[in-house]
């Protein structure tokens, strides 16, 4: 580091880290702190490590940009296999790693920050933790409002001997949450010292980018419409088949839908829902919108499933929403819809009932007429991004103190 690197005058450096390939979760969070630590501080520089393989769908701004390391899926034996390049899995798990580690080493950040697996997928980033380590690069875990069930959590991490990473590596714990909601490490058996690494910095705010221009998709309906978002989509079918059938039942419901069905929903199913709603004049559905804010932002009302960065839109737009969550393979959707619920932030449709065409219909019915959450008085619900920016700005600024290994790590 310098005090000016190269002379010039003090810049500051971030790095992030987003291991999944699968879904948009992950990645989207990580873009919103990305926008919004430039957006706060004209010397910050930040690059995004990600697997994603549509990173390159979403626009960035400028000082952010991107490392694209090769994507692996997770099987559902719990294997992993490369998603694209035809080499060995643990060949593809080793380039990753050496990327991640060669690319913090030569951007020599002044900060990074991990999204949600403390040693990333198959401990690929400890060996790059360990090495910032030494360099006095202050190391932060950044994690959802909600992990999984309590019950599940807790013997995942123990698998996987996450605590001592917390303990030995991670300077701060950041929670993108409420403890109102959930305290997302309940059932993992912690040392008090980890529990006050803890930062609780509220849900993540989302706006609509001045950038882009107003996103109008539909060409079926000028009027209010219900945005219908799976997320991602790769796990998001039944609730659209959920949707549509109550459409093609009941030809009186108040407002059209938007179904925006997300790029890892299966191509064949995307072909069956789109020629499904291309016979219902008051249903349109597109593959995908990188700019989903516009979207939800011009909604009467939002119909999703609600992982985490869906959940922050719903807040951000104040829009009424039913949520109607997944359970498998994990309950996060579950337990964050449910204690909203009792919030009164949205409402809720199990996904038993949501097959049930009858229930849809009446909660359609029923979604434009709900409280908004800003009915309901939450402090700092939304505070994240500048809390986000402000504990950064505190790291940053703080002389490095480097660390020999040896003293500190067992060999």
């Amino acid at each position: 580091m310098v005090g000016g690197r190269n002379g010039q005058q003090k810049h500051y450096r971030v790095l992030m880290y987003s291991h999944d390939t699968f879904g948009l979760g992950h990645l989207r969070r990580c873009r919103a702190i990305a926008h919004s630590l430039v957006d706060a501080e004209a010397k910050i520089t930040v690059l995004i490590l990600t697997g994603s393989p549509i990173i390159g769908s979403f626009d960035f701004r400028a000082r952010v940009d991107f490392v694209r390391i090769p994507g692996v899926i997770k099987l559902r034996n719990g294997d992993y296999t490369s998603l694209q390049l035809h080499i060995d899995t643990e060949e593809t798990l080793a380039l990753r790693e050496s990327i991640i580690r060669h690319t913090a080493d030569m951007f020599d950040p002044d900060l990074f920050i991990v999204d949600k697996e403390p040693l990333g997928l198959r401990n690929e980033v400890e060996e790059t933790l360990w090495m910032l380590k030494s360099k006095g690069v202050p190391l932060i875990l950044g994690l959802r409002d909600v992990m999984d069930d309590p019950d599940l959590l807790g013997p995942e991490w123990q698998r996987k001997n996450v605590a001592p990473s917390l303990s030995e590596l991670y300077d701060q714990i950041w929670v993108y949450g409420l403890p109102q909601i959930c305290d997302p490490l309940e059932g993992v058996s912690l040392p008090g010292s980890v529990r006050r690494k803890m930062v609780y910095t509220g849900y993540l705010k989302r706006s609509v980018s001045p950038d882009v221009a107003p996103s109008r998709v539909s060409t079926k309906f000028d009027g209010p419409y219900v945005l219908v978002t799976p997320g991602g989509g790769g796990d998001g079918e039944e609730m659209v088949d959920a949707v549509l059938k109550a459409y093609e039942t009941d030809r009186t419901l108040p407002y059209p839908a938007l179904l925006v069905l997300g790029p890892f929903m299966q191509t064949e199913r995307q072909h069956e829902f789109m020629a499904r709603a291309e016979k219902l004049s008051d249903v349109e559905a597109v593959t995908f919108d990188a700019h989903l804010e516009g979207l939800m932002n011009e909604a009467i009302g939002v119909v999703a499933m609600g992982g985490y960065n869906t959940f922050c839109e719903i807040l951000s737009f104040d829009k009424p929403a039913l949520i109607i969550p997944r359970t498998k393979p994990r309950r996060e959707q579950l337990i964050r819809a449910a204690r909203a619920q009792e919030l009164g932030l949205v409402s809720m449709l199990t996904d038993e009932n949501a097959r049930e065409p009858r229930d849809m219909t009446t909660a359609l019915r029923q979604l434009a007429q709900q409280p908004r959450p800003s009915d309901v008085v939450v402090p700092g619900l939304l505070d994240g991004l500048s809390n986000v920016n402000q504990l950064t700005e505190k790291l940053i600024k703080r002389p490095r103190q480097p660390i020999r290994l040896a003293e500190h790590r067992q060999a």
